[in-house]
């Protein structure tokens, strides 16, 4: 392998670690403050990209500059969240919370599933793409090699923002505070006052936003089509469980593991790269059950 392939293998496996991370990061916050594995946040996250490329498509047509395909990211990430994500958790789930772990899964699944076909009827099953972020920052050539700005400046330093700016909010925020007080003992938390249902409601919400957010992040660096919710949450899963659920530290460095040697699979060994991040899950669930970073028996985010 030559310095060319190397420093291309990395900048690809940072930039997939870093989307892969922000959907991960709302699933694993939704696992640790909910106990449920929502199966739908891999829909979450293709709507998210899919109302990203139709809003930015149609400010463009209207003569809008491309510099506002960015600003549209995040609210086609909010929209997901309030649109979607709280209607499901108050009419939903918030009626399976103490039913058995497979009647959630199957719940959510069927959610995915009504939700994949609500994307086939709305925008069918051409693929779209608009690459208007990543003209605006154009590249970037380190050591001759020439890549996207947008993937090796902007999507690690969103993805650091967001781990640096969850774990402040966890720790040094009152709302943050009530969010980790109902995961360790909901029902402490609700006998000195806090509102749980209300907490739940706000960790989906944010948790739906990520996902909508990684969607609309990846909207620039790829083809949005029918099945892109499934890879994703699959690849998040393996992400989440590798580092133990509900460790959002973990979920970070499991993501950029993943994300690498999924990266370094596809240019030296392209006929397992797809099978590679879950030797990873595998290999790492064989010596720790629990994750890399997971403490049996606890529960933290």
């Amino acid at each position: 392998m030559n310095l060319a392939i190397f420093l291309l293998a990395l900048f690809d496996g940072v930039a997939y670690a870093a989307l892969v991370f922000i959907v991960a990061l709302g699933l694993t916050l939704i696992f640790g403050v909910m106990r449920i594995l929502n199966v739908a946040h891999g829909s979450l996250y293709a709507i998210g990209a899919y109302a990203s490329v139709s809003l930015t498509g149609y400010a463009l047509s209207l003569g809008f500059a491309p510099v506002l395909a960015f600003p549209l990211m995040i609210v086609s990430a909010v929209l997901v969240g309030i649109l979607i994500g709280a209607p499901l958790e108050k009419f939903l789930l918030r009626r399976i919370y103490d039913k058995s772990e497979v009647l959630q899964l199957l719940m959510t699944f069927a959610v995915f599933m009504i939700l994949e076909d609500v994307q086939r009827l709305v925008w069918g099953t051409r693929p779209y793409f608009d690459s208007s972020a990543l003209q605006v920052l154009g590249n970037v050539t380190v050591f001759g090699v020439t890549y996207t700005a947008y993937q090796m400046i902007l999507l690690p330093l969103i993805a650091v923002a967001l781990l640096l700016g969850m774990r402040f909010f966890l720790r040094h925020t009152v709302t943050g505070k009530l969010i980790t007080a109902t995961t360790e003992d909901r029902e402490a938390a609700q006998s000195i006052g806090v509102d749980a249902d209300k907490v739940f409601l706000f960790t989906f919400v944010i948790g739906a936003i990520l996902a909508g957010l990684g969607g609309a992040l990846a909207s620039p660096t790829t083809s949005i089509l029918p099945g892109m919710g499934a890879d994703m949450i699959v690849l998040s899963f393996a992400v989440v469980a590798t580092a133990g659920l509900g460790q959002i530290e973990g979920a970070a460095l499991t993501a950029l593991m993943i994300g690498l040697g999924r990266s370094f699979a596809v240019y030296l060994y392209p006929e397992i790269s797809v099978l590679v991040p879950y030797l990873i899950m595998v290999l790492v669930l064989l010596v720790r059950p629990e994750g890399l970073f997971g403490t049996p028996g606890a529960r933290k985010i």
